[in-house]
């Protein structure tokens, strides 16, 4: 059951993406850019500031790395609370060679300064065409 209410978060997430890309590139389904889902459990001791800057973090990873385009930081619902889940973010890379060169950058290592401390543990799912 519990994997079936992270999938239809992903799920959703997925469709809210299409939807923009489709918007956003005149019709095309097949966009190059790959959807970068996290679903994350909090560590218990994560006071809501610390969450909040790591939340703030990511939202200024796009003006500090050049692949990524856009960011999705606020969760509306999250389905999976009792497994510890609370939270998911969504970054928009350019496309794969985006996502695979900000593995290890700069721009990564300076945000996990304040993710990582606050982080009990995520879940992490690539999506593309």
């Amino acid at each position: 059951m519990k994997k079936f209410n992270i999938l239809r978060v992903i799920s959703l997430v997925a469709l809210v993406a299409l939807s923009t890309s489709v918007a956003l590139y005149g019709g095309s389904i097949t966009p190059e850019s790959v959807i970068h889902v996290v679903t994350i459990k909090w560590a218990d001791d994560a006071s809501e500031e610390k969450i909040a800057a790591a939340l703030k973090g990511v939202e200024t990873l796009a003006e500090k790395y050049e692949g990524i385009t856009r960011v999705w930081t606020r969760s509306i619902k999250a389905q999976g609370r009792e497994s510890g889940v609370t939270a998911a973010f969504v970054m928009e890379f350019k496309n794969e060679k985006a996502l695979k060169d900000y593995a290890g950058s700069d721009a990564q290592k300076e945000w996990y300064e304040t993710y990582i401390p606050v982080r009990d543990r995520s879940r992490t799912f690539d999506i593309t065409n």
